[in-house]
């Protein structure tokens, strides 16, 4: 225990017997009878994907320290190493989609808007239950007849599903630049990702790609609707968060890891991003996210 909290399990993308493509699909019910410890209701940061639809039933799901009441129709999207748990889905069914996260290059990278959860109407949910099970099938397919087995068709088939389950996206006139812009955002965003522990500022991220500050700006704020600083300072509080509420380390700890000089300029970095100091938030914290399910 850290914190008053179990420490994060990290769990590795590990294919079922007979599965090498990098996508599988269980449920609900096969989840709950593969983890009878109920492990799935602790903190855990997956390596891999995960996108589950609530086909019926009701119950809860915690992504970063946002609370989500799922009910029919609910669509969860797990990304890599976000730290997460089912916190009360026994009653939940549906399908789980599990994927490495190089199994569709490039295109996750421009659903970064996508919130961690969000809701299907009927008709949709029916269209999207439909391409899980297409996708379920031929994965199965694949397990028991690898001569059938084609990587190809279910990277389509996974494809086909999160266009129809993914929020809708507003209709661009310009194509073309709307292509370029999600080509820069995807390549600042990658960036990010490898080094928010060392830069802090834009203008690292524009020398090492190529670009000038303007278009990182204007590309991130066409894909998410927030700056390219913005985006940058959210990366490093998400990383802060996790640390502070997950781990034991002080909080000259985590302005290190973080890359910060010291505890004092880390401190004024949490406080204006949250409006809180780093202890104060590690305390609250506390007091609700180690309450029993």
């Amino acid at each position: 225990m850290e914190n008053g909290h179990p420490a994060v399990r990290q769990l590795r993308y590990s294919p079922a017997v007979g599965s090498s493509c990098g996508v599988e699909v269980l449920d609900f019910a096969a989840l709950r009878s593969m983890d009878v410890r109920r492990h799935r209701v602790l903190p855990q940061r997956p390596d891999f994907h995960v996108l589950a639809l609530i086909a019926s039933g009701t119950g809860s799901h915690e992504a970063d320290f946002g609370t989500h009441r799922l009910a029919e129709g609910s669509a969860v999207w797990i990304r890599p190493g976000m730290v997460h748990r089912w916190s009360d889905t026994d009653a939940c069914d549906g399908p789980l989609v599990l994927f490495r996260p190089g199994f569709l290059p490039g295109f996750t990278a421009a659903e970064a808007a996508t919130p961690a959860c969000w809701h299907l109407d009927r008709q949709r949910l029916d269209l999207a239950l439909f391409a899980a099970l297409h996708l379920g099938r031929e994965h199965d397919a694949a397990v028991r007849a690898p001569h059938l087995a084609s990587p190809a068709l279910l990277t389509h088939l996974l494809a086909a599903l999160l266009l129809r389950a993914l929020p809708a996206a507003p209709v661009r006139t310009d194509a073309t630049g709307h292509r370029r812009s999600t080509d820069v955002f995807r390549r600042y965003r990658a960036a990010v990702e490898e080094h928010f522990t060392d830069w802090h500022h834009v203008a690292d991220y524009a020398r090492a790609l190529g670009y000038d500050v303007r278009t990182l700006t204007r590309a991130t704020r066409a894909a998410t609707g927030t700056g390219a600083k913005s985006f940058l300072d959210q990366r490093v509080l998400l990383e802060a968060k996790r640390l502070l509420a997950h781990t034991d380390l002080p909080v000259a700890g985590c302005a290190r890891r973080l890359g910060f000089r010291d505890a004092t300029a880390f401190t004024t970095f949490f406080r204006r991003q949250a409006a809180t100091p780093p202890g104060a938030w590690r305390a609250a914290y506390g007091a609700t996210g180690s309450r029993g399910v």
